[in-house]
């Protein structure tokens, strides 16, 4: 005789009719017992409580373990005692304990607590949904961490009848007839293969792609083409890294192009910038991967460093200036990007950042890294409409690739999405090119070579500035650079240090900080690793802080940080090699020596590279808003404070703006809000103070950070509630040292590094 309440009992039965009951599904409350989750699983019937005490009758039988490769004798005659307080069998069974994350909202295993439905075999072929569960108790038991939905149990419901051949001892009718089939030859249960459609049985799925990688160790995602630690051979890693850095073009090499020119450089020195941003990136990219997180990530030229290097670059005192103006701006760059990437260095490499890792969440990144993007609304449209003929067939072209043929594969690659950015750009240059040459831009009386002069042309005045955004033959740099040149170190002078400026790249480095914990926490959950430890995101941002020293030495312009695009590459690549970013490193440094390579994307007209850069940034708006799934999206809290953030991190700036003084015949338009460093409200008795607090508060980034990082940390919310990153910690390198081994450092610099802990080598 079954034990058990007359619930449970009326809930047997109308399983066994076929009836689906209706269960409420789990959902853990703040500071859930663990109790709930016991009296949940039997109610669904994940667990039974009740064990049959009647013996088999159909005798021992053998059945194939897939787990350990061996037969196993089931023997009959055996009663299987349960105790749910304990959470263990009468005969010591051990089975891994079932926990929801407070966190995650999904299974885990954390040990012994519930133990699987494990009674005689008997029982299963009675109640018809038998899928081989009556084993030897010597046997290890092993259970999925998932708990089976709503149509996994109608599914199971409409299988009972006999005939889905899961039962290790053949079929019994489970029509309620009490009619017995006749004995089939036992059915080898074949495993489940994964797929990596965890979502699909997970209820809260918040890894895409991939399994929760809480569970340790390193294992190739099913998603992915070629994984961490593949060699496929020297050409495909070649194809693939090449692949990695065409598809982050817009973010690689279209900076310069916006930079130099409003420094005043020529188009030779817009050509030596390029070369110079390709070998740095190539350089920080090799260092990264050796000795910073050692992620498959791209480092280069961060959007977080153009706008306040637009800020410097039209501060008052350099308006006026004629003679040597870029290096004269140059110089201060450089200045003021090393003295902010000394403090981020300093910030990693003493372990300050693992402190200030316990207050960063979802919360602040998302909308922190979206003002990144949306601080260029300003510039981005109205530099593009200076030639519509040309970067509206730009944007149309990249968002046809992207969003409608993205889905199309030749040969196995999707073409159209993985090289949007360039194969867009080739096409729409090449129509530039035949506009040009069909005189679309010749007017009477207006020179074509030196647009610059016709400003003193009253009736080519008006046709100027199209003239210059619009014509693929503006640009001198194929005749003035070199075949050979490599940058330098100073090559543009020795860098200027100054106070106003200094403060501004200190707290822009930590903008960028927070920018790169966000990319390295969403790419190791998209390559299927368990996330670094502290230590390593301390380790990768002081790296982060000396690789920007380089770039403030080499003179880019602007730091070298993880680009936030890296998730996208990876996501539409499904490449995450090592080797292959490189590899593709390694190219990156040998084309910086060719001078005609940094020349010919120097030539790129530039209202192309504001079209490109116009989706560039979008895309980064919604990379950081994505961030925001890793926590509960339907919460006020969440949706009061992002929104909060957004709104004063577009006003504010605005407000500070609006003090520009009238520099229309001085600046673009588009400029002017860059402008309002040297004009703004705040006026104290330090000039240099007066300057950095008036840039700091007109820039979008820094206003929102200021505001989501106040909120997230001062309103009550849980845990789940907010998303808290799940970093890997010092208990799990213990219990498994392979576990982070991804993310170890090369053995003779761990070495030299075993003291410093901080760091996680």
């Amino acid at each position: 005789m079954e034990g058990g309440s007359n619930s449970e009992m009326k809930g047997r039965m109308e399983r066994q009719k076929g009836v689906n009951p209706k269960i409420e599904p789990f959902v853990p409350k703040k500071g859930y017992d663990p109790r709930e989750l016991k009296s949940w699983a039997k109610r669904t019937g994940f667990v039974s409580t009740t064990f049959s005490g009647e013996t088999e009758r159909g005798g021992g039988h053998s059945r194939r373990d897939f787990d350990n490769g061996r037969d196993l004798n089931v023997s009959s005659n055996e009663n299987v005692g349960f105790d749910l307080e304990r959470g263990v069998d009468k005969t010591e069974t051990v089975s891994p304990k079932i926990e929801l994350d407070p966190i995650l909202g999904r299974a885990r295993n954390r040990g012994v607590e519930i133990e699987p439905i494990s009674g005689s075999t008997d029982q299963g072929l009675r109640n018809g949904r038998g899928r081989g569960r009556g084993e030897n108790l010597g046997r290890r038991t092993e259970m999925e961490p998932i708990l089976r939905g709503h149509n996994e149990e109608r599914k199971d419901a409409r299988n009972e009848n006999g005939n889905d051949g899961n039962s290790a001892n053949g079929a019994v009718n489970g029509s309620g007839n009490g009619h017995i089939a006749q004995a089939a030859t036992p059915v080898t249960e074949v495993p489940r293969k994964d797929d990596g459609n965890v979502d699909e049985e997970v209820g809260m799925g918040v890894y895409p792609d991939g399994e929760d990688p809480s569970y340790g160790g390193w294992h190739q995602s099913p998603r992915m083409k070629c994984g961490l630690r593949e060699n496929p051979g020297v050409v495909p890693l070649m194809f693939y890294g090449l692949q990695h850095y065409l598809s982050l073009a817009g973010s690689l090499i279209f900076i310069p192009l916006i930079t130099v020119p409003t420094m005043g450089g020529s188009d030779k020195d817009t050509a030596d910038v390029v070369s110079t941003m390709l070998l740095v990136s190539g350089l920080t990219t090799i260092l990264h991967s050796y000795f910073g997180t050692r992620l498959p990530l791209v480092q280069g030229s961060s959007f977080v460093y153009l706008a306040p290097a637009l800020v410097i670059m039209n501060s008052e005192e350099y308006r006026n200036l004629a003679d040597h103006k870029f290096r004269y701006i140059m110089r201060e760059l450089q200045g003021a990007i090393i003295v902010g990437s000394i403090f981020q260095s300093f910030l990693g490499y003493s372990g300050l950042m693992s402190i200030f890792l316990r207050l960063v969440n979802p919360v602040v990144v998302a909308p922190t890294v979206a003002a990144v993007g949306l601080a260029f609304f300003s510039y981005g449209f109205p530099q593009a409409g200076s030639c519509v003929e040309i970067s509206l067939p730009q944007i149309l072209l990249i968002l046809i690739f992207t969003l409608y043929l993205g889905g199309i594969s030749i040969f196995g690659y999707r073409v159209f999405r993985i090289y949007a950015v360039p194969v867009s750009v080739m096409i729409i240059w090449a129509y530039a090119f035949f506009l040009t040459a069909g005189g679309a831009y010749n007017f009477k009386g207006c020179s074509p070579d030196i647009p610059n002069s016709n400003i003193l042309i009253d009736a080519c005045q008006k046709h100027a500035d199209t003239m210059r955004h619009c014509r693929t033959d503006v640009s001198n740099a194929m005749r003035t650079a070199a075949w050979v040149r490599i940058p330098y170190p100073l090559q543009w002078g020795i860098p200027t240090f100054r106070l106003r400026t200094s403060i501004i790249m200190v707290i822009v480095s930590l903008v960028a900080s927070i920018d790169s914990i966000g990319s390295y926490h969403s790419a190791a959950i998209r390559i299927n690793l368990k996330p670094p430890s502290p230590g390593i995101v301390s380790r990768g941002i002081g790296l982060e802080g000396f690789c920007s020293v380089l770039a403030g030495l080499w003179g880019t312009g602007t730091g070298a940080t993880t680009l936030t695009e890296n998730v996208h590459t990876i996501n539409a690549t499904k490449v995450a090699n090592r080797r292959a970013v490189q590899l593709g490193a390694a190219l990156l440094i040998l084309f910086s020596f060719v001078g005609k390579i940094g020349a010919i994307l120097a030539s790129i007209p530039q209202a192309l590279a504001a079209a490109v850069l116009c989706f560039t940034w979008a895309l980064i708006v919604t990379l950081g808003l994505s961030t925001l799934q890793y926590t509960q999206n339907a919460s006020s809290r969440n949706i009061i404070i992002v929104g909060v953030s957004l709104f004063f991190g577009l006003s504010v700036p605005a407000y500070f703006q609006q003090y520009a003084p009238e520099t229309g015949l001085i600046l673009p338009g588009y400029l002017i809000p860059y402008a309002a460093a040297s004009n703004g409200p705040v006026h104290t008795g330090n000039a240099q103070f007066n300057f950095s607090m008036n840039a700091l508060l007109s820039l979008n980034m820094v206003v929102t950070l200021l505001v989501a990082f106040v909120l997230d940390n001062t309103v009550p919310g849980s845990r789940q509630e907010r998303g808290v990153y799940v970093w890997s910690k010092a208990e799990d390198i213990m219990t498994d040292p392979s576990s982070l081994l991804d993310y170890s450092l090369p053995s003779t610099v761990a070495r030299c590094f075993h003291w410093a802990k901080c760091v996680g080598t």
